[in-house]
């Protein structure tokens, strides 16, 4: 499973992927290959990336990707907030369960399965070494991309039966439970509430779009385990959506792991949405290759970097590494890091090994 020398193609854990907002919000059948995706958007306009996908389950079986973090996603906008959004608390949290009902019908359909505990990895990666991708689930731990969903703290602990064991508290904007990504704020009470909730529930921290008030307040008052699910360097693109040196360092003394992002404005400076192509700046695989190794080098081993693509979430193909045509292309990193010294070992870890380690600490 693991070899460089062998015929399959590395293990991979993506932790980072909107399946079920991608199958109802985009209406992709995810079950069909890419481009039968495509072409059964051709001439569709209502999105941006229509006719570019990059994400369906035969792609990851081909490109050996066995295990994701798979997300439920619903906003809610107060009045006034120019975001797009539900209106409502309850609409939101009723998003999230249209998007679980996805999941629960490719549970049934055999296309994938849930990853809830220890036993539950060991022996989902054990059929994924021993059978062939073409014949098995993918696995997926569940995830909520921003807290605005939960109406309250019961709320929480109903996710939590349901399978939800991972959840970052913001989004984008301002939120229920704390300030995200080109926002800024502290946390307040709700927010602390949710973490210690949280705590109580064993629930992992991703800290991915928190603003950097936030950022701080968590790690302060969250004593569970954190990851960075899909979050890329500051570094070496100035954004507040990034992690700072400061931050990433905060992250490694808390044993996390950082996941890095395919989104082509997070990999290389100066991005125009809707006006930078890959084709005009030479985004590529490369640049995804470098925030890993930034990470490496502040740890000072390959133990804390890993993969959280975001591939198609909210954009496609024109957003996304230019030689990167489906997902099944992450094992096009394997020749990158190669050349770039990173041992077989290390592409492990990176590849896989890392979310695995950290998931079997947190549900020890």
């Amino acid at each position: 499973m693991t070899s460089k020398t062998s015929r399959r193609p590395r293990f991979i854990f993506d932790a980072h992927l909107d399946l079920s907002m991608n199958a109802l919000e985009w209406n992709r059948d995810l079950t069909q290959p890419v481009p039968v995706l495509r072409e059964r958007e051709k001439g569709q306009h209502d999105k941006p990336d229509r006719g570019r996908n990059t994400v369906s389950l035969p792609a990851m079986r081909e490109g050996n990707i066995g295990l994701c973090t798979a997300t439920l996603i619903a906003r809610y906008v107060k009045p006034g907030n120019p975001l797009p959004g539900w209106h409502s608390p309850e609409q939101a949290w009723a998003q999230t369960q249209g998007q679980l009902a996805w999941y629960r019908a490719m549970e049934a359909r055999g296309e994938m399965t849930p990853i809830t505990d220890r036993a539950a990895l060991a022996a989902h990666l054990r059929r994924w070494e021993n059978d062939a991708p073409d014949q098995l689930p993918i696995g997926y731990i569940l995830s909520l991309e921003g807290a605005d969903s939960i109406i309250d703290l019961s709320y929480l602990e109903k996710a939590y039966a349901a399978g939800l064991r991972a959840l970052g508290p913001a989004h984008y904007g301002p939120g229920v439970y704390a300030y995200g990504t080109d926002s800024e704020g502290p946390l307040g009470a709700r927010g602390r509430a949710l973490l210690q909730e949280m705590d109580r529930l064993g629930i992992i921290l991703d800290i991915t779009h928190l603003c950097d008030t936030c950022f701080r307040e968590a790690l302060d008052i969250f004593k569970g385990p954190v990851w960075a699910s899909h979050h890329n360097c500051r570094a070496l693109v100035p954004h507040n959506r990034q992690l700072s040196d400061e931050q990433i360092k905060v992250l490694l003394e808390r044993d996390a792991v950082i996941g890095a992002a395919f989104d082509a404005w997070m990999l290389i400076p100066g991005w125009l949405r809707g006006k930078t192509t890959p084709e005009s700046s030479g985004v590529s695989l490369q640049h995804v290759a470098d925030h890993i190794d930034h990470v490496c080098q502040l740890a000072g081993n390959a133990l804390h970097a890993a993969i959280g693509t975001d591939l198609d979430g909210g954009y496609g193909r024109e957003q996304s590494p230019g030689d990167l045509d489906t997902i099944a292309g992450l094992q096009q990193l394997e020749p990158i890091l190669l050349q770039r010294g990173y041992s077989d070992t290390d592409i492990d870890h990176i590849f896989y090994q890392n979310w695995i380690r950290f998931l079997e600490k947190a549900w020890d």
